[in-house]
């Protein structure tokens, strides 16, 4: 077991590109964290950090209290689970997961044993005498997982590694991974693309953006309280809807005024916002916060919209929708309430629960 410590991490290549700059992060003994973003966002360049497979141009790598910058990948007592599985496809299942001990000189009674061991934990025991072109791509997953478990490292690294598999079998296997973690223990750091995967698997998540870390919290207080408008419309599907308009300030009461008049009153807003008075400022909604407002004369943060699709989703209806200043946004609605397209609608906004952000795409979060 062991803690992972990130200080003053900075990665720069030999054409100039920086790809991390000023990341720092502790990952606590036993934690599962996932480091999440958009391609290109610098999160498998920290974990290849991390494994020793990248050297670090400035700052420190600190694994179990002990700094890693200058130790071989093969003494830092980690295992690293590959997007593309890295099995030997020369070898049997069982010669695969018993390979890293056999370098390790572990006594052959203790190999058998410990294969045996993780085999029957993943559910492969009945495969072991298989080569990979054998295998099924669930199979695989299981096998590198396997290689991994079996040399009980100090920690885990993931980096993608369901990206390979189906939309069904990615579901299970990403239950069966939140499983095996609970029973384990063992510190993991884990490396996506997929919002759905850091908000199920991680204790905490860590959001990137252009090589910095954007928010680090447990999964619920990134969505719930996003730092700023990337973060909020980053997690959540279908993502937070943005209305731009201006911060108006009477008798102490603030509004966002959109451009075609519409007002949405911000008294709910837990903040105070007369510092923002006159200014350009965005107002993050999420879909579930949206409603059909089935009244006809109440106009109290109403905006009139015209469907533009309806996807049924069997719980719910994601319909898209257009508003009169061309605004383009996304509801969550009932799916037993009935609507058409081209079909015009009021929608009303749940103000209490919307975020004001300053411009830009990383604008901050003024309302938390």
């Amino acid at each position: 077991m062991a803690q992972v410590t990130l200080k003053d991490i900075k990665k720069v290549y030999d054409n100039s590109v920086t790809a991390v700059k000023d990341v720092n992060l502790t990952i606590a003994d036993k934690e599962f964290m996932v480091i999440v973003g958009p391609s290109g966002c610098g999160k498998t360049t920290i974990l290849r950090m991390i494994a020793g497979l990248e050297e670090v141009t400035e700052g420190t790598v600190t694994i179990d209290a002990k700094v890693v910058n200058n130790t071989p990948p093969k003494d830092r007592d980690i295992a690293m689970v590959f997007q593309n599985y890295a099995l030997y496809p020369h070898m049997t299942v069982y010669q695969n997961m018993a390979f890293a001990l056999k370098l390790r000189k572990t006594p052959k009674a203790r190999i058998k044993q410990r294969v045996k061991e993780v085999a029957e934990m993943l559910g492969i025991d009945d495969i072991l005498a298989r080569k990979p072109k054998a295998l099924s791509g669930g199979q695989r997953q299981r096998v590198a997982l396997a290689k991994a478990i079996v040399r009980k490292p100090a920690a885990f690294l993931f980096d993608e590694p369901l990206s390979n598999l189906d939309a069904k079998l990615r579901i299970s296997t990403r239950a069966e991974l939140k499983a095996l973690h609970h029973r384990l223990r063992t510190t993991s750091i884990y490396v996506t693309h997929d919002q759905a995967e850091a908000m199920t698997l991680g204790d905490r998540i860590c959001v990137m953006l252009n090589g910095q870390i954007q928010q680090v919290a447990p999964p619920m207080e990134v969505y719930d309280k996003p730092v700023n408008r990337f973060v909020a419309g980053f997690l959540g599907t279908p993502p937070m809807n943005f209305l731009d308009g201006k911060i108006q300030i009477k008798a102490g009461c603030a509004a966002l005024v959109l451009s075609d008049g519409i007002s949405i009153d911000l008294s709910g807003v837990n903040t105070n916002l007369s510092s923002y008075a006159d200014r350009q400022m965005v107002l993050g909604i999420r879909p579930e916060h949206l409603s059909v407002d089935q009244s006809s004369g109440r106009d109290e943060n109403v905006i009139p919209a015209m469907v533009d699709v309806i996807e049924p989703l069997g719980d719910r209806k994601e319909v898209y929708l257009t508003a009169a200043n061309g605004q383009r946004f996304i509801v969550n609605l009932d799916p037993h309430i009935d609507l058409a397209i081209d079909q015009k609608v009021r929608i009303q906004v749940v103000a209490a629960k919307a975020h004001i952000f300053e411009p830009g795409i990383a604008g901050l979060n003024v309302s938390l």
